[in-house]
């Protein structure tokens, strides 16, 4: 890659801070090759969205097989989903294509995917002699992994807000929304507010888990309008950024190199345990340490810490 085209891939990420060292090294450069060849054709990242959900849904129906080879390529079409699910926002990036709708799909393709695997999985299970009981940790499990992607997807895009600002992240408040909303009519817009009424709660949801945080962001909103000092920005990134790599394990890479392990030794129910007991622990100490740092930084910006007398 040439020095031009390696500022284009890099100008193509969030942040290197948020970003997974095996997606920089596997999925970013795989994601960054699609999102040119789709800019080239003109092929929309909402486009790139739905495709990776028809192959993660595959990915997911050919889990429900025992045979092995068939699940293997059941891990590539995974693989390459989410290889398309990381080239639908690089292309947004490249192309200056940004919308609402994108993000909110974006968000929810992954859960397309893996409600496919959870519903294969258990149904696998019941095929390989267990009882219809295997659905509620099943179930558990899809329910534990869709709030530990939340949270993981907000407190990436808290960092991205406090590290670039509100043009460098896709966070949203559950208020700004409403008074969206409000405008909108049923019988005009039902699609629209459909839609937006899901992303609404869901985004509620992500804000009732973190009351530190919600205090920390309108203290800073009160306090600087969205231009925050360097010298907060700085302070705030080397205490935050360590706990990016929790938002990671939690996400996709982790829980797929397990899924794979199971798969291949032929454990499939140990993936429910595995999301309910392995990763809801990390799950509760990000949510923790979360609330920590935003504390820490109530308390420094209530003496003003940080204001330009300061500096």
């Amino acid at each position: 890659m040439s020095k031009s085209e390696h500022t284009l891939f890099e100008q193509s990420l969030k942040s290197n801070d948020t970003e997974e060292r095996i997606d920089i090294w596997f999925y970013r450069p795989i994601g960054y090759r699609i999102a040119k060849f789709c800019a080239r054709v003109g092929v929309t990242p909402n486009a790139v969205t739905i495709t990776s959900i028809f192959f993660g849904v595959g990915a997911g129906i050919l889990f429900y097989y025992g045979d092995l080879w068939i699940n293997i390529i059941g891990m590539l079409l995974l693989v390459f989903a989410n290889s398309l699910d990381s080239a639908d926002g690089q292309l947004a990036r490249m192309t200056d294509n940004k919308s609402r709708f994108g993000r909110i799909l974006d968000g929810f393709a992954g859960d397309f995917w893996f409600a496919a695997i959870h519903i294969a999985l258990c149904l696998r299970c019941m095929n390989e002699g267990w009882s219809a009981w295997i659905w509620v940790p099943g179930v558990l499990a899809g329910v534990s992994h869709v709030f530990q992607s939340a949270m993981a997807d907000y407190y990436r895009n808290v960092h991205l807000y406090f590290i670039k600002g509100k043009a460098g992240s896709e966070l949203d408040n559950s208020k700004e929304l409403q008074a969206e909303l409000d405008k909108m009519s049923w019988k005009k817009d039902f699609f629209q507010k459909f839609v937006l009424n899901g992303y609404k709660n869901y985004t509620t949801m992500q804000e009732n888990f973190s009351p530190k945080l919600q205090q920390l962001l309108q203290m800073v909103k009160r306090k600087y309008a969205d231009q925050m000092p360097a010298s907060f920005v700085n302070a705030f990134r080397i205490r935050n950024r360590p706990l990016m790599k929790y938002t990671n394990i939690v996400q996709f890479n982790t829980r797929v190199l397990f899924l794979f392990l199971w798969i291949f030794i032929d454990q499939v129910w140990l993936y429910f345990f595995f999301d309910m007991f392995i990763l809801n622990p990390i799950l509760i100490y990000m949510c923790k340490r979360q609330e920590q740092v935003s504390a820490h930084f109530i308390d420094q910006l209530a003496t003003n810490q940080y204001d330009e007398k300061h500096i």
